[in-house]
């Protein structure tokens, strides 16, 4: 009987919260370079490189944990699970790659790399349990918003062009991040201004409309970009209807889903 009461003791691992990600928001800055990239871009390659960028996201999360346990110099059951994804991960992500490294130019690798660096930044917060700080969001935002110009670049785009996309996404991307957190604060009745906020939306929009001033984007991208600003306004002002923070997260990630679709018709409206 004495093993099986060690056995019953031995502490259990959720294996959801090691192998999946926590936050929502991280599903829809993945979806949304790959959905943008594959509609105005769309390639046979394209579609290895976004199952290679979903092994690349899911592997964050098993990482993450490994890395964090190792620096503790610890390595218990939920560590030994964590790597165990970050393989399998990992093996998702290579093998796709490889057989792009083997059949498309290697141009589509520079905004790959462009992406390391900011990637970097979100792992050294990630290591030291600081994820959740504003600079780690916006770096791992603005690097995964890097797949869209590589997808571009695979159908044969110029990396000039593929790097408009980025642009669009990156600015979409922080200025939810800019406004999921202030939102978040405010519905926990602590103080916000959103002055920066909406400043910030405000410089984004700008932005697009230079863009496309000189024809860089499609008209429709300010339009996403306006409504993203009166979502913002309205979000933070005493109108709002208080919402919890799980639903904030989803309706923020359908309103970057309609910016992408919007963005997308409105290329391929004007091509």
């Amino acid at each position: 009987m004495q093993p099986s009461s060690s056995r019953n003791t031995r502490p259990r691992v959720n294996l959801k919260s090691v192998a999946l990600p926590s936050e929502h928001g991280g599903w829809g800055f993945l979806l949304e370079p790959v959905l943008l990239g594959l509609l105005v871009a769309p390639s046979g390659p394209g579609v290895l490189l976004a199952l290679a960028a979903v092994g690349v996201f899911l592997s964050h999360q098993p990482l993450k944990i490994a890395v964090k346990d190792r620096l503790k110099g610890q390595r218990p059951p939920r560590t030994v699970w964590a790597e165990r994804f970050a393989v399998g991960y990992g093996l998702l992500a290579l093998v796709p790659l490889l057989l792009l490294l083997l059949t498309a130019p290697a141009a589509f690798l520079l905004p790959l790399l462009l992406a390391v660096p900011l990637a970097g930044v979100q792992l050294y917060y990630d290591a030291r349990n600081q994820s959740r700080r504003l600079a780690p969001e916006m770096c791992g935002a603005a690097a995964l918003a890097m797949i869209a110009p590589a997808l571009a670049v695979l159908a044969g785009h110029s990396l000039a062009a593929g790097l408009i996309l980025w642009l669009l996404l990156a600015l979409r991307a922080l200025t939810s991040i800019l406004y999921v957190r202030a939102r978040l604060k405010l519905e926990q009745g602590k103080p916000v201004s959103a002055a920066p906020v909406l400043a910030a939306h405000g410089a984004a929009l700008v932005m697009v409309l230079a863009l496309w001033a000189v024809g860089q984007v499609p008209w429709l991208a300010i339009i996403a970009l306006a409504v993203l600003g009166a979502r913002a306004a309205f979000g933070l002002s005493r109108y709002r209807t208080p919402r919890p923070a799980k639903i904030i997260g989803f309706q923020e990630v359908g309103y970057g889903l309609v910016t992408v679709l919007a963005i997308a018709g409105g290329y391929l409206w004007q091509w």
